[in-house]
């Protein structure tokens, strides 16, 4: 009997790689922020994606990240692991590494380096090719800002065909799109907001859930917001989204990696530095963060 499909529905915090002074990974410090986010309302966690500062990580190291949240996770928590490789080739053996280290799912930014070249034709045949011989369903991950690379909403519709392509991650805040794709996948294709910013927006034209760097620090207000909207309290629904747009601004467009991490170090967790050639806030920075997080309502 076929297991059943896995539901994307819900908050999936982008969780960071927490690194030492030395650019060491902090495995400790891993498992005690796990330990936080294991007691707030989220579905899962994304891990080795944008946030997690894979580009900047081993092989190893990414593989071993997946294994020691797998092993710290909560049992109804899904880990979705980022195997995304700028070869066909990479990514296909590391998604079967990340099947061998307990990930429920693989997450596959679109490969950027030749993005002159990077066609729908050329994303499709990548991932139906990863897709056929993967153990694990496959999430698509589209993030232009970073890849240079937009995956359209033909290619998305034409992959969503395939039965071990589960859903897609869209980052590029482009609501129209979301909303073509959502209605002209297969059927039980699971689109997920990549943004906090257009958390909102995305579910009103059939996203599922979200995959956001906010939802590392207010998972309890995205979680509000998800609860409202179902529970057609859309002016509720429409203040909390008001309210955490700086905050998201913050610890995405604004600031990123470094960003995120120092939001989590003021709100009691361990963000640390980011790994060179990526540098912590400066005071200043660190100290409109503050103000962002105090107007989001996640600090007092």
């Amino acid at each position: 009997m076929a297991n059943p499909p896995l539901r994307l529905s819900g908050i999936f915090p982008p969780i960071p790689t927490p690194f030492g002074d030395s650019g060491e990974i902090l495995f400790d410090r891993l498992e005690e922020n796990l330990d936080r986010w294991n007691t707030e309302p989220i579905s899962g966690y994304v891990v080795g994606g944008s946030n997690g500062e894979f580009p900047l990580l081993t092989i190893e190291e990414r593989v071993e990240v997946v294994r020691r949240v797998r092993r710290r996770a909560a049992a109804d928590r899904l880990v979705v692991a980022g195997s995304g490789m700028e070869s066909t080739r990479g990514t296909s053996a590391l998604t079967g590494m990340m099947a061998e280290a307990g990930a429920d799912a693989a997450i596959v930014v679109t490969p950027g380096y030749y993005k002159g070249r990077m066609t729908s034709r050329a994303l499709i045949a990548h991932y139906q090719t990863i897709a056929d011989q993967s153990a694990l369903p496959l999430i698509l991950y589209n993030v232009p800002a970073n890849t240079g690379v937009d995956l359209s909403a033909e290619a998305a519709i034409e992959l969503s065909r395939h039965p071990q392509i589960i859903g897609m991650k869209d980052s590029a805040g482009d609501v129209v799109k979301l909303a073509r794709i959502a209605s002209e996948s297969a059927e039980g294709f699971q689109v997920l907001a990549g943004s906090a910013g257009f958390f909102l927006a995305g579910l009103a034209v059939g996203a599922v859930g979200l995959v956001a760097a906010l939802a590392n620090v207010a998972a309890t207000a995205l979680d509000e917001l998800l609860r409202a909207f179902r529970a057609g309290k859309l002016d509720q629904a429409r203040a909390i989204q008001a309210r955490l747009l700086e905050a998201n601004s913050a610890v995405t467009s604004r600031y990123g990696v470094p960003g995120l991490k120092a939001a989590m170090d003021l709100i009691g967790m361990y963000g640390g530095p980011p790994r060179m050639p990526l540098l912590p806030l400066e005071v200043a920075e660190r100290n409109l963060v503050h103000e962002a997080l105090v107007h989001a309502g996640v600090l007092d």
